[in-house]
């Protein structure tokens, strides 16, 4: 849930910025995911000033289209090209510049360039009010009074204003603080407690109109009120209502719009806009009915019958559940027609339109379980059944209406009609729990100062009805559905008390062990188990090893040999370098007993001398080491990929097993694939291999490749190994240290789009993949090779590579064109980066 900072302190008048206000938020129990800079329009209008046409004429070359030029206030006059209407010499006009961001939705923009129209220079753009979102219109550009001054920024003109939105974690227990009033409601009380002898603060509670009458029935001249049958009160405890007519719907004032906007909703109208502004601020959620489509001028709440046809707002016709309570009207003779799924979503016939004259607002409290299980049911999640869900509070719903009345006559006139209807058979009364100090201290671990724990109740408006030596009787407000007992008091002292003000007891005799993370074993044992089901064996080998290996080496030089001082034999002269010919020797082994289809792997340790010691054994060094010691994980594949069978010819194993299994063993460790690159490996070792190593450091993480023919014969091995070395400590510490999360499978299709590209015999699909991923991050999924091809029709040194591409946008279908701008700046990378073509 997001919740505005600048709204937030209408509520409650507080110096501390949005960061230190995280701070005290989360400590007190009430998570803030995240803060973000936000402005009250989009890009912040940035790049966009107020500018006068000097002249307009007809483009030559169009029967649309004008040639201006327009003065932005910086000396030179621009030429644009305007295709509007009722562009004009002498108009004072909004005016986008070179470089300006059109913003189409929350997450796509195009970029204002300068370009050529029909032949004719055009450095920036005219722009009508919905492009910059200042409103609805698009019939022409946006014509401004004459005093408005040339070259002001548009941002400053229109009053656009910086804010910041504090992304707030909900749990189902903290029902009380889905609102702006409920999180201030925390943000006094922790001010309160946590600063005693300073300034005490309270809630700034809006102004309501309490001249409004409730159930006194007066007699009304014209057309009567709204009347409200509750069928089903174990559903519906309570339900409030007000009927206002001859009300204007029209766009919202800006500063409405702009607090929507703020927290992710889309402004509508004024009527619906007050909704989910008092949603937003108190937590109660309101739906706003057309009077006049209200059948009967009756509202009933009740159940229909299974599988009754209605639909929603969203368009969608539903069967609906026997079990879902509806909001419906008496009906025109043939009973009563549904208008509402309760408390989830609202009905496409009854909603408040521009042509709307008389509403009927709604403000109840229903049953979460039931609101719970009909928005499974149907797979609706709304901001009303988000809150109904958890349990809004019963007795504020007269504050709602009373709050609506007040702002939908300042926003859009109207007319009282008659009072509140408010049916409440049975009052949801305060919960009364009685706490015993002694408890609270023992659960807390802590005696806190009884002063304290009364600042912090009543901050939370916990009404303290009586108190004495032993304890206190508290009345809990009915906002706070989960608090009812006395351990989720002594929780609630604690969290505006503060965790982290609570002392560890010193002598605390309990044995805590500390892992570390990530657990080195146990992601070792996850490699293991991975490799070993997949047909490895494990083997183990010696540190120790012979010296000739690693003569006149380019790779491992013999002067970084660790040497043994009085070594056994010229076999076991010096430490290892590499996990390599140890591994090769096991190979051979192998192969001179006939089985020749191996795959292997290792786990063990390499030794060089740190080359900042120094050559003077005797000598004191200023590294903590002289000798640098470091896990590998190394494993080799030969031969058959599967055993000989009569079911169709062997397949040798190639280097794209060995890449895959090294890929596959990085993306189980959850290495961050954005961060490595792949180049071309350096190794002499490797007749051919890939290097995969950090973009930032630098430093190699893994190598895989195929063993070159003088290695193999140095060893007199006679097939083709491939092998991949890990550097496992580096990838143990580049592990990320949060939590796997998980996400729900998106809902919406992938899309599949192909491209065959000519590109120079050089080029990797690796540098194709990364230009890609580069190009596209958000709805690009995967990129795949499905072809090579070199021969007829492809010039020497180049080859053809089929690549797929799979799309997906979680949060909705893709369409035609979002498809096609992703392909079109896909295929303009490969071009310029890559210098490739598509084949025809």
């Amino acid at each position: 849930m997001k919740i505005s900072y600048n709204w937030l302190k209408d509520y409650v008048k507080t110096t501390l910025d949005a960061h230190k206000l995280e701070d005290l938020l989360t400590f007190s129990g009430l998570e803030i995911e995240d803060v973000e800079k936000v402005e009250t329009i989009k890009g912040g209008l940035e790049h966009v000033v107020i500018a006068q046409v000097l002249t307009c004429e007809a483009h030559p070359d169009s029967d649309h289209l004008h040639l201006t030029t327009v003065d932005v206030g910086s000396g030179e006059p621009l030429h644009i090209v305007c295709g509007a209407p009722n562009v004009a010499a002498g108009q004072k006009v909004v005016c986008a510049q070179i470089g300006t961001k059109i913003w189409t939705s929350d997450t796509e923009f195009h970029e204002i360039k300068k370009g050529k129209l029909r032949g004719a220079v055009s450095e920036g753009m005219l722009c009508a009010a919905d492009e910059l979102q200042l409103g609805s219109d698009h019939d022409g550009i946006m014509v401004l009074p004459e005093d408005a001054p040339v070259g002001m920024p548009a941002r400053d003109y229109f009053n656009v204003k910086d804010d910041y939105t504090l992304e707030v974690a909900i749990t189902a227990n903290r029902s009380d603080a889905t609102s702006h009033i409920g999180v201030a409601r925390d943000v006094v009380a922790v001010l309160n407690t946590r600063n005693m002898e300073g300034e005490r603060y309270a809630i700034q509670w809006p102004e309501v109109d309490e001249t409004i009458s409730v159930n006194q029935h007066p007699k009304v001249d014209g057309p009567q009120p709204v009347s409200v049958t509750v069928e089903e009160p174990e559903l519906c405890p309570r339900y409030s209502g007000l009927t206002i007519r001859n009300v204007k719907v029209q766009e919202s004032p800006d500063w409405l719009k702009d607090k929507l906007r703020t927290v992710g909703l889309r402004p509508i109208n004024n009527i619906v806009d007050i909704t989910n502004f008092i949603l937003m601020e108190v937590g109660q959620p309101l739906h706003a009915f057309d009077a006049d489509m209200i059948l009967g001028n009756q509202v009933v709440v009740r159940r229909l019958p299974q599988d009754t046809p209605f639909v929603t707002l969203d368009g969608v016709e539903r069967k609906l559940d026997a079990r879902d309570l509806m909001i419906c009207n008496a009906g025109n003779g043939n009973g009563p027609q549904p208008m509402c799924i309760a408390g989830v979503f609202g009905g496409e016939q009854s909603g408040v339109t521009m042509k709307t004259r008389n509403i009927f607002i709604e403000s109840a409290y229903f049953n979460p379980v039931s609101i719970r299980k009909t928005s499974k049911r149907h797979g609706l999640k709304t901001d009303a059944s988000f809150r109904y869900e958890r349990g809004c509070d019963p007795n504020i719903t007269l504050w709602a209406v009373r709050r609506a009345a007040l702002l939908i006559q300042q926003l859009g006139g109207g007319e009282i009609c008659g009072d509140i209807v408010d049916l409440y058979p049975k009052p949801i009364e305060k919960a009364v729990v009685d706490i015993n100090f002694r408890r609270v201290a023992d659960l807390i671990g802590k005696e806190i100062p009884r002063e304290v724990i009364r600042t912090a109740l009543t901050s939370l408006d916990i009404e303290i009805a009586s108190e004495d030596n032993e304890g206190m009787r508290l009345r809990i407000p009915t906002c706070k559905v989960d608090v009812y007992r006395e351990c989720d008091v002594v929780e609630e002292i604690m969290r505006i008390y503060g965790y982290n003000n609570i002392e560890f007891d010193e002598r605390l005799s309990s044995c805590l062990a500390y892992g570390v993370k990530p657990n080195p074993q146990k992601m070792k044992n996850v490699v293991c188990d991975y490799l070993t089901n997949n047909g490895f064996n494990e083997i183990m080998n010696n540190s120790l090893t012979k010296s000739s290996y690693y003569e006149n080496n380019p790779d491992f030089p013999m002067e970084h040999c660790v040497t043994i001082l009085n070594p056994l034999s010229k076999e076991l002269n010096v430490m290892r370098q590499t996990l390599l010919y140890n591994g090769l020797e096991c190979i051979v082994y192998n192969m001179n007993h006939k089985i020749n289809d191996q795959k292997i792997y290792e786990f063990g340790r390499s030794y060089v001398k740190n080359p900042d010691a120094g050559s003077d054994p005797t000598a004191e060094v200023s590294v903590t080491k002289r000798y640098v010691e470091t896990q590998h994980l190394t494993f080799m594949m030969t031969g058959a990929v599967q055993p000989e069978s009569w079911r169709g010819k062997v397949v040798k194993v190639d280097f794209f097993d060995a890449k895959a299994y090294l890929v596959n063993i990085l993306q189980r460790m959850r290495i961050p694939m954005g961060r490595i690159e792949v180049v071309s490996s350096s190794e002499h070792f490797l007749s051919e291999g890939l290097s995969y190593r950090f973009r930032d450091s630098k430093k190699q993480l893994a190598v895989v490749g195929r063993i070159a023919r003088p290695t193999l014969q140095q060893l007199d091995c006679k097939q083709e190994v491939f092998y991949a070395d890990i550097d496992w400590d580096l990838l143990l510490k580049s592990i990320p240290q949060k939590d796997v999360t998980y996400s729900e499978i998106p809902k919406f299709p992938e899309v599949r789009r192909d491209l065959a590209l000519v590109i120079d015999r050089s080029v990797t699909f690796a540098q194709i993949e990364a230009v890609a991923r580069s190009t596209e991050k958000k709805l690009l999924k995967r990129v795949s090779l499905f072809d090579v091809y070199e021969g007829k029709g492809i010039a020497d040194g180049f080859k053809s590579y089929a690549v797929s591409f799979i799309l997906q946008d979680p949060d909705k279908t893709l369409n035609d064109k979002q498809i096609e701008a992703v392909m079109s700046k896909l295929q303009k990378n490969f071009e310029t980066q890559l210098n490739a073509k598509i084949r025809q």
